[in-house]
């Protein structure tokens, strides 16, 4: 399968068929059973918002792989002193193989997107997060053995870029996914997301506001932060919204015996989970974390075109 010269921006835009066949290129890179690098290639990683994890896993993946990760703070660049997206776009394409970018509006990655001749990945907009998605998968897995029928339980911000690519890349892959939140309108996917989502979806993609009846007979149970970055101003609106979905021991306790626990991290210990389901042997956040490395890694070598 020949991926090389494309863009990642959202899960809609791959197949089931592609979706898989980079989940295989990871697990096989990982067990050491597929060696690909990108030798003296470059990749621009743009920041517009903080992190630890995506730095970390694009900076060393690209080191073990060969080429080299150059670090950009929107703020020191011109970008943050007016140049346009589109010129940015166009200029970085001169100097590097590809570029990742974590930012706050969706639009802006896609415009640098459209202007570049190199390969354009997400690492986190406001709508989409497709490379934690990736990495989840993985992860699942590694620890199920499939992803097909299983029930994807999500508990949070279910209009948000979490919830949108985890429904988009796990029903696509057939499994089962439920997202769990208040019954409000500014936590709920749009209409037209959702269509979107179902209208390439072999499993099925549900809303519930009732925690116990939503986590019932799920095989993995995911949640992230309720306050994330930008939303400080609407921390004590939020954390009464959220009363009563935090997973914790007894909402667990209505999932599968089996079932696992998933959380993007950084986790608030207390707030969206408790320190006994995420420091417990369910628990799968540091496996998951690792697999930022191993799914970017994957879709680095086959987007930059890795021998």
């Amino acid at each position: 399968m020949d991926l090389k010269g494309r863009h990642f921006l959202t899960l809609l835009d791959y197949s089931k068929e592609e979706v898989e066949y980079l989940l295989d290129v990871a697990l096989k890179m990982k067990k050491g059973e597929l060696v690909k690098k990108l030798p003296d290639k470059t990749l621009a990683m743009l920041f517009q918002k903080s992190s630890t994890r995506t730095r970390m896993s694009f900076e060393a993946g690209m080191t073990r792989l060969g080429g080299h990760g150059m670090f950009l703070d929107i703020k020191n660049t011109q970008l943050g002193r007016g140049e346009s997206i589109e010129d940015t776009g166009k200029t970085m394409s001169r100097y590097v193989e590809g570029i990742m970018a974590r930012l706050n509006d969706h639009k802006d990655i896609e415009g640098i997107a459209a202007n570049a001749t190199v390969p354009v990945i997400n690492a986190l907009t406001d709508m989409y997060h497709p490379c934690q998605t990736m990495a989840d998968m993985l992860t699942v897995l590694e620890k199920k053995g499939k992803v097909g029928g299983l029930k994807i339980v999500y508990v949070g911000d279910c209009g948000f870029n979490m919830f949108h690519s985890t429904m988009i890349g796990f029903s696509k892959l057939g499994a089962n996914v439920v997202g769990l939140c208040p019954d409000k309108p500014e936590y709920m996917p749009k209409p037209e997301m959702l269509e979107k989502v179902r209208a390439q979806a072999k499993g099925t993609v549900s809303i519930s506001h009732d925690p116990v009846d939503a986590v019932r007979d799920a095989d993995v149970v995911y949640t992230d932060v309720w306050i994330s970055m930008g939303q400080d101003e609407e921390k004590a609106k939020r954390l009464a919204d959220f009363e009563g979905f935090q997973v914790n021991s007894k909402l667990m306790g209505h999932a599968k015996p089996d079932a696992i626990f998933m959380h993007c991290l950084p986790a608030h210990r207390g707030v969206e989970v408790a320190a006994e389901v995420i420091d417990s042997p369910c628990s799968v956040v540091f496996d998951e974390a690792e697999n930022r490395l191993w799914a970017q890694n994957a879709i680095l070598v086959e987007l930059m075109g890795g021998e």
